[in-house]
């Protein structure tokens, strides 16, 4: 979704930046008529967002502050129920429901997901639709993971409108501790297997070594 990507990002203010610093012509291509890009989340897309275990989240107060908070949960709590439209059961935190009032005001939000062990970031933008678990419990039941000990208080289903890849320039790379957990075993077994070569070779090195008789003392 290149093109409604720079349709949304690429203001006239962002567009003068860019022509202040050279990048313009660069990008000038992606608000062009004549290329087409996809305007739906495919394979490579949906298997990002599914694998994530959180997010952070952008709306904009009714004074014009933007407010950015992390939204987490099992793996795959954010779920792709089209190629165009995401949804998640929203866990009861502090109570402040800042993003929430938010959004009831103005539905646009902006989402960054993030992939840090192999340094990949997807860019989402979208349209957001608050639905309160007590009006609708089973769409709440399609997106709650009853396994996870959270309690759920609404939907929040997601537009998406345009999507874009981030370059991985900057990205710490980091590891959860169940990756961490994942990495240790995988280099385990690979020791393991090191150990077990390098056993066998001795044995066979020292089944072909003959052994020497008569030697001078």
């Amino acid at each position: 979704m290149a093109r409604a990507f720079a349709t949304i990002a690429f203001t006239p203010a962002v567009r003068s930046q860019q022509h202040r610093k050279g990048s313009a012509d660069a990008y000038a291509k992606l608000l062009s008529d004549d290329v087409v890009y996809p305007d739906e989340l495919g394979p490579q897309e949906i298997d990002f967002i599914t694998a994530r275990d959180g997010f952070y989240q952008a709306s904009v107060s009714q004074t014009g502050w933007p407010y950015v908070q992390f939204r987490g949960g099992p793996a795959g709590f954010l779920k792709v129920l089209s190629s165009q439209t995401l949804g998640y059961a929203d866990y009861r935190g502090n109570r402040q429901y800042i993003s929430a009032g938010n959004l009831s005001g103005n539905d646009r939000l902006s989402m960054i997901l993030m992939d840090y062990p192999n340094r990949r970031r997807l860019k989402l933008w979208g349209r957001a639709r608050l639905i309160e678990g007590d009006d609708h419990p089973e769409i709440l039941d399609q997106l709650h993971d009853p396994s996870y000990r959270a309690r759920p208080e609404r939907a929040v289903m997601i537009t998406v409108e345009a999507f874009d890849w981030n370059c991985p320039s900057h990205i710490p790379q980091r590891l959860t501790v169940d990756e961490a957990h994942q990495e240790i075993a995988a280099l385990r077994r690979e020791n393991e297997a090191l150990r077990a070569e390098t056993s066998a070779l001795r044995a066979t090195l020292a089944r072909g070594t003959p052994t020497l008789k008569g030697t001078d003392q």
